[in-house]
């Protein structure tokens, strides 16, 4: 195992995994009146968790604050790829930030969708998702193969 082949950009990505894991159980969603109802949750000034008010989307989440934790395991152990390090992490953060920007602004879940509005832990898995990608962004620069430019041999 080479601790020492670790940068900064896996260590971000790691430390981040974990409160987007978090961010799960902590208030996503506030439900503004007694009409507003979001799975099990509903009745004026309350807030909902991500674990409840995302059915299936919540193990996407999990998976995506696990990537990290997968390429410094894939890194430390020197496993081959066939893909330059950090490439896979970098797609789940995209797939994780797009998730969390459609179930944050573009189509909240619950009814009616005027009365309930993101809370605390949409913006820290928003943030977790952009950290994420932006570690695993910098590993993948740094272990992708130099390309020549045209007619160089």
């Amino acid at each position: 195992m080479q601790l020492r082949a670790l940068n900064r950009g896996e260590l971000i990505a790691t430390v981040v995994g974990g409160p987007l894991g978090i961010s799960l159980f902590l208030a996503w969603y506030s439900l503004g009146n007694s009409y507003a109802r979001l799975n099990a949750c509903h009745g004026p000034s309350s807030s909902c968790t991500g674990w409840q008010s995302l059915t299936v989307m919540r193990f996407a989440f999990l998976a995506a604050a696990v990537a990290p934790a997968i390429l410094v395991w894939v890194i430390v152990r020197r496993h081959a790829l066939a893909w330059p390090r950090g490439e896979m992490t970098a797609v789940v953060a995209v797939v994780a930030l797009v998730l969390t920007v459609f179930q944050g602004l573009i189509d909240k879940p619950g009814s009616p969708t005027g009365e309930i509005s993101i809370g605390f832990g949409w913006w820290v898995a928003l943030v977790g998702g952009l950290l994420i990608l932006a570690g695993s962004v910098w590993r993948s620069q740094e272990s992708a193969p130099r390309r020549k430019p045209p007619g160089v041999l």
